[in-house]
């Protein structure tokens, strides 16, 4: 990347508001170093060391792009649920928009029942094959059944096995879903504000984490 690529890039990130860290007091030992300076209680980015980190994490997503691997995008958070799904969705990956299902990637064998289950109830709806076989209060408790698969599994229906790599937003909120993957050696890219521990991820990108156009 050229000096006015990685410039083009650092202002993009202060347009977007990426700057922003969180009170001094909430501040994890581990940020200490990419804190530029603070105004009031908020403190602030060094956005040239986040773009530094930015541009490691894009050559490891392009990386994984080239070599077919499964990236899970993880990011419940109220604010930037619909951005997660949406973009998971345009690079066709799995996503987790909602709350963390445990044992995803930990007891993955169990999940992945959950996920034929649904398979077999919708195949079986569209197929006909569900009306065939089943009383209309039956079809109901299948409904009722789906919707509940539904709603837990939220976009990890097509799952097959553990995902090669992890995309995090907020590896604090997001602790149990980290501590999965970093257990089974899953690596971690993570979006992370200064309240979050730089080890929690093998590919840091310090920034505000609860911005939308961030």
């Amino acid at each position: 990347m050229t000096n006015i690529d990685s410039a083009t890039d650092v202002t993009r990130l202060f347009e977007k508001g990426a700057h922003f860290a969180q009170a001094k007091s909430r501040r994890h030992a581990s940020m200490k170093s990419f804190i530029l300076g603070k105004k009031g209680r908020i403190e602030f980015f060094d956005l040239v060391k986040t773009e530094e980190h930015l541009a490691k994490a894009k050559q490891v997503m392009s990386a994984l792009a080239k070599d077919g691997k499964t990236v899970l995008v993880v990011g419940g958070k109220s604010e930037i649920a619909d951005v997660v799904r949406e973009m998971a969705t345009n690079i066709s990956q799995p996503y987790v928009s909602t709350r963390w299902l445990g044992g995803t990637i930990s007891n993955f064998s169990e999940i992945k029942k959950r996920i034929d289950r649904w398979n077999e109830i919708r195949e079986g709806r569209a197929s006909g094959e569900l009306a065939r076989q089943h009383t209309k209060l039956e079809l109901v408790f299948l409904s009722r059944e789906e919707d509940r698969l539904t709603t837990r599994l939220d976009g990890i229906v097509g799952l097959t096995k553990r995902p090669d790599a992890m995309l995090v937003i907020d590896p604090r909120h997001e602790r149990h879903a980290v501590k999965e993957a970093r257990d089974s050696g899953i690596p971690v890219i993570a979006l992370m504000n200064s309240d979050c521990n730089l080890a929690d991820a093998e590919y840091p990108i310090v920034m505000n984490d609860a911005s939308r156009d961030a």
